[in-house]
């Protein structure tokens, strides 16, 4: 999951050696979440007009969360 993550986010910023995730253990209901960390000018490549890009990724992720029984959520940092 992490590697999707980083390959999505490095296609889309101007200085992909500036992207990492962090990954935080499970909570009590299995929710792990993802830390996105990109460059602060290439934030609002991530983000997106009104969100539009962060919410895909996140869809995405979620999507492919599925396959493997996990729960998780992308926060964008």
């Amino acid at each position: 999951m992490k590697e999707l993550l980083i390959a999505i986010a490095q296609g889309l910023v101007e200085k992909p050696s500036a992207v990492s995730v962090d990954v935080d253990e499970p909570d009590e209901e299995g929710n792990v979440v993802y830390h996105l960390h990109v460059d602060e000018n290439d934030m609002g490549r991530v983000i997106g007009k009104q969100g539009r890009i962060a919410k895909a990724i996140r869809t995405v992720m979620r999507a492919a969360a599925t396959r493997t029984n996990e729960k998780i959520s992308v926060e964008i940092d």
